[in-house]
Formats: structure tokens, sequence, C-alpha cells
């Protein structure tokens, strides 16, 4: 007898209870997150940036990696949620004294935490988390290791559904280091879900993983290819504190087959969009020219991105195992 595993995201209703990967997360569920994230973009407008919906819940913001974006965008939308926001300091906390992560993660719920905010540099910790937190407790993941960046991924669609609409229609490029990028999972996965007409791959052949096809994607290794035609490009950062070993011969090197100018733009559509989750290494993955070019939408993403994790948060928070 085969036993039917439920995804440990989704409680028995389907409801989601966590957000820890965008792999295997039903194409509804996706649309609903952006629907509630657009319900939330006009806080930003208000006097008073602020709705009740999580009043009198405490968020716990664990990064054991950093972050400048990811770290304070969650915060923000957790205090416009109007949660009690604690930001757990790794480096002066007991982990460092070699506390382990599930006694860290036990210690905290004993202090009644109602939603923990992970990023990990092992893949996979939200999901150990998320497996021994009681059933009122919520695990967003932030990022871990290379595998998952579940809220990027879901600000990457609101901005291309923002600017683009039907995703029936798009035909979307992810050019740089894939093979080291969480965030490219994530988008790969919500593009093919959501229906996308066309995902792409773009980047040398040392930083591309030989196991895509199954995915659904197109696998490029010159950008003028790799981009043309295309409705939506992303690019990625070179991971370099991910990579063990030569694949590169230089930055300039990799800038001049790989990096995104507004020469090589032209081969795109003439409306197409510009993405980037950050941080930007100006001149190694992308020009500066670019970056603050009218085509550019990375610092809307950032904007959006708030949006989107006070739906997360919002929606996990009204659910329970």
């Amino acid at each position: 007898m085969v036993l039917y595993k439920r995804n440990p995201q989704l409680n028995r209703h389907g409801e989601l209870i966590h957000l820890l990967s965008t792999e295997g997360l039903p194409r509804n569920t996706i649309t609903h997150i952006l629907d509630i994230a657009s319900q939330f973009v006009s806080v930003s407008d208000r006097e008073v940036k602020k709705v009740p919906l999580l009043r009198g819940k405490s968020v716990f913001n664990l990064f054991f990696e950093n972050s400048t974006r990811t770290r304070t965008t969650f915060e923000i939308a957790a205090k416009r949620l109007s949660a009690d926001v604690i930001n757990l300091d790794i480096a002066r906390s007991s982990a460092s004294k070699g506390e382990s992560l599930l006694d860290t993660i036990a210690n905290l719920s004993a202090m009644a935490a109602d939603i923990f905010v992970v990023r990990h540099s092992e893949s996979g910790a939200p999901y150990l988390i998320a497996e021994h937190v009681a059933p009122h407790v919520h695990v967003v993941n932030a990022g871990d290791g290379g595998h998952a960046h579940p809220t990027q991924g879901l600000l990457d669609m609101y901005t291309i559904r923002h600017y683009k609409g039907d995703f029936a229609n798009l035909r979307v490029a992810i050019v740089g280091d894939v093979l080291h990028s969480r965030v490219a999972r994530s988008d790969i996965h919500a593009l093919t879900t959501l229906g996308c007409a066309e995902v792409r791959v773009v980047g040398p052949k040392t930083l591309v993983p030989g196991d895509l096809s199954h995915m659904g994607v197109k696998v490029f290794h010159q950008l003028e290819a790799g981009i043309q035609d295309c409705d939506v490009v992303i690019m990625l950062r070179l991971q370099n504190e991910r990579m063990s070993g030569a694949l590169l011969p230089s930055s300039q090197e990799y800038f001049k087959g790989f990096g995104l100018t507004p020469a090589k733009l032209q081969c795109a559509k003439p409306d197409a969009i510009v993405m980037h989750p950050g941080p930007i290494n100006r001149g190694v993955e992308i020009d500066s020219a670019v970056v603050d070019g009218a085509q550019s939408v990375i610092l809307p993403q950032v904007t959006f991105g708030i949006a989107v994790r006070m739906a997360v948060m919002s929606i996990v928070a009204g659910n329970e195992a």
C-alpha cells in the first residue's frame, strides 16, 4: 500500500500553514497570495501604515545568514500587520555557544512565538523547524542554503504580473549563476506553476545545472540568444561564497560574456522589464545604465516585497495544522 504524503506547507484542508518553497504550491495558492498582496500595496501610501491583522502575535526573525532587503522587509511587513517583532541577534545568541537549532526553536516557542521567519545556510533547515513546532506556530523560509527563497520568488511573480499581466503569453529569461541560486529555483517553480509560456535559463556551462530538462526550461549558454524576444529578464548575482573551485576565469570576463548592458538588452523586447533580487554587483552581472534605466523594475521589486511578505504572514497566521 502506498501512503500519500501531504505537502508539509499545507494542512489537511489545503490551506497554507508554512511557506517553505514555491515547489509543490498549488497554482490557486500562489494566486491567492498575489491577490492578497495587491490589497496590501496601498498600505505604504497611508498616513498610518498599519493594519491590525497580527495584533497580539509575535514574529521572530531568525537570520543565520546576512541579509539587507529580506530581513528589513520582513520586519516592516510584520510591524505593518501590528505584530510584535523580535530580531534575534544570532552572533550574540546561544547558538554561538553550541545550542542546537531545535533547542533554540524550543526555547523561543516557550516565549510564545507565533511565526518564525528563518534564513539558514543549510538547505532544509526551515523544513526541520516546521516538523517540530506546535500546530499554531508557523514557519516562513527566508532562504535556505542553495535550495529555496520562496518569498523572493513570490515577489518576483507579483512584479511580473503587475507589469506584464497574464503569464500564459510571457517569455522569461533567468540569467547568471543559476547553479547556486535559490532564487532561480523558486522563480522556475513559480513560473511553471503559473503557466508561463516559456522559461529560459541563461549562463555559462559551469554555472547552469545539468538537470533542468525535467523542470520544463530551455537552456542557453549565450546571453544575446537567451534573452532574444523576452518579456522579462531576471539577472542573478554571482554567488562566490557558494562556489568551490574556479568556475569562472574572472569577473571581468564574466561581464564581457554575460553582463547585461544597454546594447545587449536590445535583444529582448522593447518593453521588456529587467529584474534583480539583489544585492547587485554593478559591472559584474549588470551595467549601471541598465540598473538605473527605464526598463529596470528592481526597486519596485523591493517595495512589492513588503506587501507579499505581509500577505504570506497574514495567510499562514489564519490557519492551523
